[in-house]
């Protein structure tokens, strides 16, 4: 959904370095980098429920933030999120980059593309693949979509969809060779065949059978052989 804007009051930081981002943390805030139009770049702590909300609303992580710098006043910032780091572990986001931008000139993003819809071909066993996930796009700060839709529900086995057959939104331009980038495929299961043993592997083997039976058979031989001794020394 293009058109979300969130209001985001952050604190300015004024102690860099990682151990002040780790106490940051722990008193529940994110540290991050605001970067201004033809400004210096602030350093910001953000308050980690109210990222939260921001970037899992409408909007997504395309949503216009309005920030505002606590101490400055009511006067704020339109900005998006430029970049951000997660928590190899937790997932958890751990720092942010937040880009002014002005709202009547476009900019350009990484937009997701999701598949709608279950292909006729994986009913008829085939597999559906996704090679292309994000594709980039230009637009105005409001009208960079949450994402893209691909209906692969018409899609048979052999199928291949590209980019072009992406519905894009009215002011989105693709960045992407429509006819190059390759979105979706249907293919046949892969089927993993056993190798064939050489003729050299077969022989052994059955050189190797054969004395497995020479031995048990020497092996039965033996325990008749003793059973009999025993009979005879009882006797």
């Amino acid at each position: 959904m293009a058109g979300e804007r969130v209001k985001l009051v952050v604190r300015q930081r004024p102690v860099h370095g990682s151990a002040e981002s780790r106490r940051l943390r722990r008193q529940g805030l994110i540290p991050g980098v605001l970067y201004g139009r033809g400004e210096e770049p602030r350093a910001i702590a953000i308050p980690e429920r109210d990222l939260r909300h921001a970037l899992t609303g409408a909007g997504g992580t395309h949503a216009v933030l309005d920030v505002v710098v606590d101490g400055d006043g009511a006067k704020s910032h339109a900005s998006v999120l430029k970049e951000y780091q997660l928590h190899p572990v937790r997932g958890t986001i751990t720092h942010v980059d937040l880009q002014e931008v002005r709202l009547d000139q476009p900019i350009q993003a990484s937009v997701s593309v999701t598949l709608v819809g279950e292909p006729a071909g994986v009913k008829e066993g085939g597999v559906l693949s996704q090679p292309t996930t994000e594709v980039n796009v230009e637009a105005l700060p409001l009208e960079i979509p949450q994402h893209l839709e691909l209906d692969v529900s018409e899609m048979h086995i052999g199928d291949t969809a590209r980019l072009s057959e992406v519905k894009v939104p009215e002011g989105v331009t693709l960045l992407d060779d429509p006819e190059e980038v390759v979105i979706a495929t249907v293919t046949m299961p892969t089927r993993v065949e056993e190798p064939e043993p050489e003729e050299g592997e077969e022989a052994e083997g059955a050189e190797a059978e054969g004395e497995a039976e020479e031995g048990e058979a020497a092996g039965e031989s033996g325990e008749a052989e003793a059973s009999a001794d025993e009979g005879s020394s009882e006797g």
